[in-house]
């Protein structure tokens, strides 16, 4: 029976390694964030270059999680990129395998650590958290990127100290405990709750090492922890799944399934041949020292890893194939409006985050460009067979401008400056392609109501309606390869054709209220053709401010004339 003084000893050294795990995580975090920051345009390179390569996919899974240091993340961003369309299932699988090799990198960093490298550690924490003083962005980023790689020590130093496992009472606690769940599938578990609970296979994989470092847990009990905690890193990524499309519930199923498999296939290994594995491991690294101690396990989990990857990666269309049996495609309603190439998961990836916000612009461009041509068929040939074709793209188009500009707000505070301006012209971009696509539903009602009221544009009319609509059509030619290629080479053009818009409407006009006063023209179309011609003159404005978007954050071409 313990005193009340070694309960609160006992206490105090929970705490205390609780403390130590948490600091971990935050450094972990910070590391993480930094990298992500500092090599974001690099992660957008790689995802570009993705292939149906199984080798390439596995080694950008492993390139990325070794920046970031997290598979779950890792995993949450390609279940971002499948439910965008930006990667299929057969490019996803693996870089998620791939994903699981990189955040083997953590545990070898925790089993490196010793007394002089743990200084150096904390002084680089020190050196980081000064940088952060600075005014330049990209000091402050390598800055956090030193604070976090010194404060995962700090909190492995914490973790092992004598305030902690170093404590004879917690020593005895854990040997106890672990006497008592002495069983293969019992700690598996044990590696799956820990996992799923901190949500970072890394911190689990990190306190583990320590903990065999400090002679706390014996080396085979680990062994399997550490199969447990693989499996405890797919809950993120099952979590992250939920809401989002069938697909994406497959790369989360498949991640699931890999570790499972792995799990099962070194559980055998190790259960039959526990002692011939412990031996290998031990004639790796023999010695007593606690360095020796944690490389036993973190080689042990690249082992695990890479083999899993190496048996599975052959299989990878079967386990696309399994996915798909599983999860079955659901045939959503057409009013469940989402958008098509953006999923709220990209936020973390900024830069490849911005590259789809485009993707996703470019497709409402073209959806406001149908519309537009659409809306005139009513007024030209008195059918309404696009009546229901109009109405849904104009659906898309308002829903794409607000969830869109939602995801921008979110966006801007996790951007650097320069891409801080492409958000600006985005917004701007956004209105104007909305503001097209009400006047074209505009034109589609004029239409129309000329149909219900049977009545029609003199030929005289039509002639100098479709002169105006000449202009602005190849003004959308224009402003669409600005837009959507960068092409600054016809904004010169597209200036001048807005003015010329401008003259016509002012001319049109004139020339209408001539032939009332003649009496060569139906009144009761008169305000119908001044909507027209005034419509087309604000599309053309429009147009122009979205050719001129990407030399100007205003969105606006004044500053070029």
């Amino acid at each position: 029976m313990l005193s009340p003084s070694e309960i609160m000893q006992l206490i105090q050294s929970l705490i205390w390694l609780l403390a130590g795990v948490g600091v971990f995580i935050v450094g972990m975090n910070f590391m993480g964030d930094a990298l992500e920051k500092s090599a974001g345009k690099g992660m957008k390179s790689l995802l570009e270059k993705i292939s149906n390569n199984r080798f390439s996919g596995v080694g950008i899974g492993a390139g990325v999680t070794a920046i970031i240091q997290s598979s779950s993340a890792t995993s949450v961003m390609v279940i971002g990129l499948v439910n965008a369309g930006v990667m299929t299932l057969m490019q996803a699988t693996p870089i998620i395998m791939g994903a699981n090799i990189g955040t083997t990198i953590t545990g070898v960093l925790v089993a490196l650590k010793n007394d002089y490298f743990n200084m150096a550690m904390y002084l680089l924490a020190f050196a980081g958290v000064m940088m952060g003083f600075f005014k330049k962005e990209k000091i402050k980023i390598i800055g956090s990127l030193f604070s976090g790689l010194g404060l995962i020590f700090v909190g492995l130093e914490v973790m092992s100290s004598e305030q902690a496992f170093g404590n004879p009472l917690v020593e005895n606690m854990f040997t106890e405990v672990f006497k008592k769940i002495d069983f293969p599938l019992l700690l598996i578990l044990v590696g799956v709750i820990f996992t799923a609970l901190i949500q970072s296979s890394s911190a689990s994989t990190g306190v583990v090492i320590t903990m065999v470092g400090a002679g706390v847990l014996p080396l085979d009990l680990a062994l399997f922890i550490i199969l447990g905690a693989n499996i405890g890193t797919c809950v993120t990524a099952l979590l992250a799944s939920v809401g989002a499309n069938a697909n994406s519930k497959r790369v989360a199923l498949i991640h699931f399934t890999f570790n499972v498999i792995g799990t099962i296939l070194f559980t055998a290994i190790i259960w039959i041949f526990r002692e011939p594995v412990v031996n290998l491991l031990v004639s790796l690294f023999p010695g007593s020292d606690p360095m020796s101690l944690q490389m036993r396990v973190s080689v042990f989990h690249v082992i695990f890893n890479v083999t899993t990857t190496l048996v599975l990666l052959p299989f990878v269309k079967q386990l696309v194939k399994y996915s798909c049996l599983v999860i079955k495609d659901k045939n959503e309603a057409e009013t469940n409006l989402t958008l098509k190439f953006v999923d709220d998961r990209l936020l973390s990836m900024p830069p490849v985050a911005l590259m789809q916000v485009k993707k996703e612009m470019d497709y409402m461009l073209s959806l406001v460009e149908e519309n537009s041509t659409l809306s005139f068929v009513a007024m030209d040939t008195g059918s309404l067979e696009h009546d229901e074709r109009i109405r849904r793209n104009e659906e898309i188009i308002d829903f794409t401008n607000s969830a869109l500009t939602k995801f921008l707000i979110q966006l801007s505070s996790g951007v650097d400056q320069s891409d801080e301006k492409v958000i600006g012209s985005y917004f701007h971009v956004l209105n104007d392609l909305e503001r097209i696509g009400d006047h074209a539903e505009n034109f589609h009602e004029i239409g129309t109501e000329m149909i219900a009221k049977k009545i029609s544009f003199s030929e005289k009319a039509r002639g100098e309606i479709a002169s105006m609509r000449e202009s602005v059509n190849e003004m959308f030619a224009i402003s669409k390869d600005a837009f959507e290629n960068l092409n600054r080479d016809k904004l010169p053009a597209l200036a001048d054709l807005e003015e010329s818009v401008d003259g016509k409407k002012k001319s049109l006009i004139a020339s209408h209220f001539a032939r009332l006063a003649e009496g060569n023209c139906n009144v009761d179309v008169s305000p119908y053709y001044s909507s027209v011609v005034v419509g087309l003159e604000r599309v053309a404005d429009h147009l122009v401010n979205v050719g001129y978007s990407i030399v100007n954050p205003t969105g606006s071409q004044d500053e070029y004339d």
